[in-house]
């Protein structure tokens, strides 16, 4: 298929699509630094190896899912003209994102319980790597919000119709791939210890 064919609006939708894709590529690369890193880390004298993984953690995996199918679903209702299932489901999916941030701080707090500290004298590095990982990823999820309420707002604009979703196409590219993410994430983070 040659890319520089089809009309203006079809090249500015593959244009678009292309730097979104650029966008993952370069976080994909940001966290395979980060696991790699803690991979390499695991050698030194000081790794811990007792930390109990927050079940905080386990079950903000579900939500993060259970938010990635609530807004798959949203461009078929649209397309279907159920504009009512389209907003119940966006804001689904964005109340699933706000509860899974939450999560993330209660697992935080669950590690802290166990004595174990991110910063300070009596720090680790392994809960420190537990934290970078985890708020970085918790920044990504926190522009996946902004992202939802942009989507949220131009629905209830009707600016989605069948065929015209490309804001909500784009929105819910870079969501499911915080989704997809966090899953691996947390399969590393989980069985890499």
């Amino acid at each position: 298929m040659d890319l520089t064919q089809g009309t203006t609006s079809e090249k500015q939708k593959r244009a678009k699509k292309t730097m979104m894709w650029f966008g993952m590529v370069s976080m994909t690369m940001t966290f395979a630094g980060l696991t790699s890193a803690y991979v390499v880390s695991k050698t030194r004298e000081d790794w811990l190896t007792d930390l109990q993984f927050p079940n905080a953690f386990i079950i903000s995996a579900f939500v993060i899912l259970a938010s990635s199918i609530a807004l798959h679903f949203v461009k078929k209702a649209i397309e279907n003209q159920n504009r009512g299932l389209a907003t119940l489901l966006l804001l689904t999916t964005l109340s699933l994102g706000i509860l899974f941030i939450f999560l993330q701080f209660q697992g935080f707090a669950d590690i802290m319980s166990q004595g174990y500290y991110f910063t300070g004298p009596s720090a680790n590095i392994v809960p420190t790597f537990l934290y970078i990982i985890v708020v970085l990823h918790i920044v990504h999820v926190i522009v996946g919000l902004i992202v939802l309420l942009v989507v949220i707002y131009n629905h209830f604009k009707q600016k989605y119709k069948t065929g015209q979703t490309l804001g909500l196409e784009l929105g819910a590219m870079y969501w499911h791939f915080v989704d997809v993410l966090w899953v691996y994430l947390f399969l590393f983070l989980y069985f890499v210890r």
